[in-house]
């Protein structure tokens, strides 16, 4: 897989997701796959699996956005990074933002094999509800 296949599969991951079209989500992943939404996590096998997952993990249409780049390819290891943006309501305001770093191996028929996430949350939104957080529980909206 060259840059401008991983730039395409990443593309694919987007409209998979976009649509939570089944088949489109099977396509990106071989049957025996590791993803990880967290690197510390246990993975979830197989293609199944993954779709299973999605399609449970649904949000609603037009609440969610991505853009996804390829940053390195190093052997069979490719790296990408970008942004995942959601929103209150459909071409609403902004609610949370992530940053994103996918690790990912694939089989030569280029589906991914292995898919490793990491994330950060956007800062200024972290720190704006860590202080609305605060605030519900020095009023007595929520307890400790």
């Amino acid at each position: 897989m060259d840059r401008n296949q991983f730039q395409a599969w990443l593309d694919g991951y987007v409209e998979a997701w976009k649509t939570y079209d089944e088949a489109k989500i099977g396509d990106l992943f071989a049957d025996d796959v590791e993803y990880r939404y967290h690197p510390m996590d246990e993975p979830l096998v197989g293609r199944a699996a993954v779709v299973s997952n999605w399609l449970e993990s649904k949000y609603d249409p037009g609440t969610y956005d991505a853009k996804y780049e390829v940053l390195a390819i190093d052997g069979d290891t490719y790296v990408a990074h970008g942004r995942s943006d959601y929103f209150e309501t459909p071409g609403g305001p902004l609610r949370d933002q992530y940053f994103n770093v996918y690790i990912c191996r694939f089989n030569d028929r280029g589906e991914c094999t292995s898919f490793t996430e990491y994330w950060i949350q956007n800062r200024d939104i972290r720190r704006k509800a860590r202080a609305e957080l605060i605030a519900k529980v020095k009023s007595g909206e929520i307890s400790e």
